[in-house]
């Protein structure tokens, strides 16, 4: 294979690199940013702390953030900043390993073209690997979550808290995470969804984080437009309006003239009466509380307190449209009806056991209780200043998400690179049976799975190389005497106590969904950045600047 390193200026205007060289510096950019978030892996991972240009601080462990924060410039590295968003969306969790496996799949597949293998021999090994892979952790490492009961949720949830923040805490914040992920369960027919959005996290900086709490119901971070208004409205029927509710005005660039001043009075009483119609239509309806995105004029208060009704201005319309949508409300952009006439029918309310007003914190919450269309969850996140509470927030998404993985797909496998090292034993074997080139890069495939738990040791503070030698001889042990020694296979890591145990009895378990998905991701990846061997680099556009010269020919100066 004839490799051409140039890098010549071309006609266009531009720089060309071609060959190996442009090869090693995509694998180059690629562990790099590895690098950077290899630390943080694992229950005894490190924080990273990052400070933007405008001198915003993150102290954040999840990769997807860390990655997200960096401003990268390579494209090759730029790959790898999606791959790490694109799990952190499927998934939510397994952020860094997915990074990690990338980059060390490129760094084996540079040796092996240093050694003269086609870049196409690594792809198509690469492939095939990936999914036999995927095919062996379905047939031979899942578990189903039925047959584990709830523990195993509890357990799940735990496995992805325990490298962050509020892994002291995890059993408190498991059960919380448990909670609100089946208060949002949802059957439609036979499918059953765990919408995770429906859970409102809101955040209060003050308190021990065990004083967080968990609230049936949808909380509001917004107060009463009046203090007159009722705090605690039984059965509510709820209005959600995306307009202002204010004083009747003309548009703008619509004069009135007039030429008697008696007249003036009345266009001023028809704009009051105009909104006392507007309110009357709704309150007509049997409504008791109203939500919008707007404002609410003191004129529009005044018509609420005496009808004795609850108004909430300024609500996100974030928050807004979960509302409507749980409590089978329609939001409403405006009252006009198709004929232009202004009506508020009372199909368009929303109905909920009750709507009160509870101090949290230093802030009055709006909490809906009990609405009637679908379940909806918040839970109320405390800590000592505004870093812990944004990390705990971004925590608790992540095992949020591990639990609608779990709940959904009802299969589970073991952590603390039992998979990996499994993976990684099954496809040497496989490898071997294989009498083509591809061989090779499944070897190589094979060898880079096991970055994930030489990085748990080394992280840990323990030693990797005599860690995972006993991982891949219990797992060798596992495939080769199946029958006698089976249960095996779930041995993993115990970064604790610098051991190897069963996770399956320890109780360290992951969605099926996170391996399958990081697997494929990463060969994916692998796969794009391997194929380039060519980087064309445009020249800017040079704009043609004026001299001092110039300037004081012309007399500007």
């Amino acid at each position: 294979m004839e490799s051409a390193d140039t890098a010549a200026v071309l006609s266009i205007g531009g720089e060309r690199t071609t060959g190996d060289t442009v090869r090693s510096q995509n694998v180059m950019a690629a562990n790099s940013i590895a690098n950077i978030v290899k630390s943080s892996l694992g229950p005894v991972g490190l924080d990273k702390m990052l400070v933007d240009d405008v001198g915003d601080v993150t102290i954040t462990n999840d990769g997807a953030t860390i990655l997200k924060l960096l401003d990268v410039e390579h494209p090759a590295a730029k790959v790898l900043v999606e791959l790490a968003q694109l799990q952190d969306e499927e998934v939510g969790d397994g952020t860094t390993s997915v990074v990690l496996i990338a980059a060390e799949l490129l760094k084996n597949a540079e040796e092996l073209v240093k050694q003269k293998v086609h870049p196409t021999s690594i792809i198509s090994g690469y492939r095939l690997s990936c999914k036999e892979a995927c095919a062996y952790i379905k047939d031979h490492l899942t578990m189903n979550v039925d047959d584990l009961g709830r523990e195993c949720l509890i357990n799940c949830a735990k496995t992805s808290l325990s490298s962050k923040i509020i892994g002291s805490d995890s059993d408190f914040f498991a059960n919380m995470v448990v909670e609100a992920a089946n208060a949002i369960k949802i059957t439609e027919g036979k499918t059953v969804r765990y919408p995770i959005k429906a859970v409102n996290i809101l955040k209060a900086h003050g308190r021990s984080t065990r004083e967080s709490r968990l609230i049936n119901g949808y909380a509001l971070n917004c107060i009463l437009g009046s203090q007159q208004m009722p705090k605690r409205v039984v059965n509510a029927k709820v209005a959600c309006l995306d307009f202002t509710l204010q004083k009747a005005k003309m548009k703008m660039g619509v004069q009135v003239l007039v030429s008697d001043v008696d007249k003036l009075d009345g266009i001023r009483q028809r704009e009051a009466d105009i909104t006392k119609e507007r309110i009357a239509k709704i309150m007509s309806a049997g409504t008791n509380v109203i939500l919008t995105t707007g404002g609410i004029d003191d004129l529009c208060l005044k018509y609420l307190v005496e009808a004795n009704a609850m108004g909430v201005r300024r609500v996100t319309k974030v928050d807004l449209r979960r509302i409507a949508k749980a409590t089978g409300a329609t939001m409403l952009s405006s009252l006009a009806n198709l004929e232009g006439e202004e009506t508020f029918e009372s199909s368009s309310l929303g109905q909920c056991d009750e709507v009160v007003v509870e101090r949290i914190c230093d802030d009055e919450l709006i909490l809906i209780k009990g609405p009637k269309a679908r379940t909806a969850a918040s839970i109320i996140l405390r800590g000592a200043n505004d870093f812990m509470v944004d990390e705990m927030e971004r925590s608790v998404h992540d095992a949020l998400c591990v639990m609608k993985r779990v709940l959904e797909s009802k299969r589970v496998v073991p952590g603390g690179g039992a998979v990996e090292a499994a993976l990684s034993i099954y496809l040497e074997n496989f490898a071997s049976s294989l009498a083509s080139r591809e061989q090779l890069a499944i070897a190589e495939f094979a060898r880079s799975l096991l970055v994930i738990p030489k990085t748990l040791a080394v992280n840990a503070a323990r030693d990797s190389t005599d860690l995972v030698a006993k991982l891949r001889a219990f797992h060798n042990t596992s495939q080769c005497k199946s029958s006698v020694h089976g249960e095996l296979r779930w041995i993993g890591l115990d970064l604790e106590n610098g051991v190897v145990r069963d996770n399956k009895k320890a109780g360290v378990l992951e969605p099926l969904v996170a391996k399958v998905k990081a697997l494929k991701f990463a060969t994916e990846a692998a796969i794009t950045i391997l194929r380039i061997d060519d980087l064309i680099k445009l020249a800017p556009d040079e704009k043609p600047g004026r001299g001092y010269a110039d300037a004081h020919a012309a007399g500007e100066l």
